[in-house]
């Protein structure tokens, strides 16, 4: 491409979407949406954003992710994660573009004992990972230039997230009880920009070869797994700073004596072989990403 690639960016002010900003900062034109900009549930607007922008990368990383709330709001979950990304597939075959959407481990019903792999079978256990299944089916039914990338437990510096809450928690409380029997990579929205950034980048420059070799599902989330429990008791352990020297006692606690209205799985631990072998992207372990998320935090809040 011999010009500056124009490079829509959906849900911007979302966790993912502030970070993709940041990565994608001197990649090209950016065009930033927000939910006050652009609301997937009306699919007409979402095509008026793609033919007035004409992008030719399309960074999806705008969702319905309140997983309880979905239970009864079901229509405007699909909505959102099941009709809209069929609509951004349609406007981004008719251009020719790049369509990268992001999907979930919520699509398994994680009784796997293993990590998850791209080619297991799907079977959700909640109205969110069916709404978020439902795009992805819709998207690989399309066609054309596209990555889903299915991520996990994410979470970074801005938004609402499991780090924010345990840090705020943190500071309120002496003794907290965390689920210990969940198991997957909790992922910094840090991480999957830089990610994004390196695999927009080579599909551009055309390192990657044809279309035909790379479009698909993959998953990509940081390397190494954890409890829920064990993710708060690291976060705690690390950030002392920010909790004033504070280290509440984190007590582990089975899901059954955590009912939500919506189920989760609980191996949501996910396979990055795939995306490592075809593009050679292989993001930090957990720990180390944590680490940078805190100093990231630190930086936002001094």
């Amino acid at each position: 491409m011999s010009r500056q690639p124009r490079i829509l960016i959906l849900g911007s002010t979302g966790q993912i979407g502030m970070e993709l900003q940041r990565s994608f900062s001197g990649a090209g034109e950016v065009v930033s949406c927000d939910r006050k900009t652009v609301d997937l549930a009306v699919q007409k607007q979402v095509r008026d954003v793609v033919r007035r922008v004409a992008p030719d990368v399309i960074l999806n990383a705008a969702a319905y992710t309140a997983v309880d709330r979905a239970e009864s709001e079901p229509d405007i979950a699909m909505a959102v994660n099941g009709r809209a990304p069929e609509v951004l597939a349609e406007e981004a075959s008719h251009l020719g573009a790049l369509l990268v959407h992001y999907s979930t481990d919520y699509v398994f019903d994680g009784s796997k004992a293993g990590a998850w792999e791209e080619t297991d079978a799907t079977k959700p256990l909640n109205t969110y990972g069916s709404s978020k299944l439902a795009g992805e089916d819709a998207i690989c039914r399309i066609g054309g230039k596209f990555l889903i990338l299915r991520t996990s437990w994410v979470y970074g510096p801005h938004g609402s997230n499991f780090m924010l809450t345990m840090l705020r928690l943190g500071r309120e409380r002496d003794q907290l009880k965390v689920v210990d029997d969940q198991i997957g990579a909790p992922t910094t929205s840090i991480e999957l920009a830089r990610a994004t950034r390196t695999l927009v980048d080579g599909l551009i420059a055309g390192r990657f070869g044809d279309v035909n070799s790379w479009a698909g599902i993959y998953h990509m989330t940081c390397g190494g797994s954890v409890s829920w429990c064990g993710f708060a008791r690291t976060i705690f352990a690390r950030s002392k700073a920010g909790l004033g020297g504070r280290q509440p006692v984190v007590t582990p606690i089975p899901t059954s004596a955590y009912p939500t209205p919506a189920k989760r799985p609980m191996n949501s631990l996910l396979s990055n072989e795939k995306i490592n072998a075809r593009f050679g992207v292989r993001l930090a372990n957990w720990e180390d990403a944590l680490d940078r998320a805190l100093v990231e935090l630190q930086g936002t809040t001094s």
